[in-house]
């Protein structure tokens, strides 16, 4: 099974539902009935080495880059997955967008050590380094670029899981 990086930007109403009613939760991240909605990321199994390479850190790190991947409050303590979902206000949000504004993606992949990654374990433990996973990795990494970068300008909430 894998492990899958996720992310859904939404209001600081719906937010508010989400803390109040956090039996909802597990249909809110996987609708059942009818189309999804809700403006969604998924950046698959690069969620890891993308924090690792932000942060040179296999869990932690410091704000705001920290938040990037492994950021947020806890909207509840259900298992969505692999760990509870969470969220970043539109102020965090913010803070996040413009850290990973200013590390363009191939300043991202400039960081990347082949024997620092090993040693760290990241998953899913098979980087080599290559113009494979280089493109896979500066490639998610664009898209969440942005997804920060339009849920700022929105002054949205990040909701941040994996599973």
């Amino acid at each position: 099974m894998s492990m899958i990086g996720n992310y859904r930007r939404i209001s600081q109403a719906r937010l508010t539902e989400l803390l109040a009613r956090s039996d909802e939760l597990s249909s809110f991240l996987y609708p059942e009935d009818g189309p999804d909605t809700v403006p969604h990321l998924d950046i698959d199994k690069t969620w890891h080495i993308i924090h690792f390479l932000l942060n040179g850190d296999t869990w932690e790190g410091a704000w705001p880059l920290v938040g990037v991947v492994m950021g947020g409050t806890e909207i509840s303590p259900e298992d969505v997955g692999y760990g509870p979902a969470r969220y970043l206000t539109p102020a965090e949000v913010e803070e996040v967008a413009s850290a990973v504004d200013a590390i363009p993606p191939d300043v991202l992949w400039s960081r990347f050590d082949a024997d620092a990654v090993r040693k760290a374990e990241i998953y899913p433990e098979a980087w080599s380094g290559g113009p494979e996973d280089r493109e896979y990795v500066t490639d998610y990494y664009s898209q969440l670029r942005e997804f920060f970068t339009t849920a700022a300008r929105a002054q949205e909430v990040v909701v941040l899981y994996l599973n």
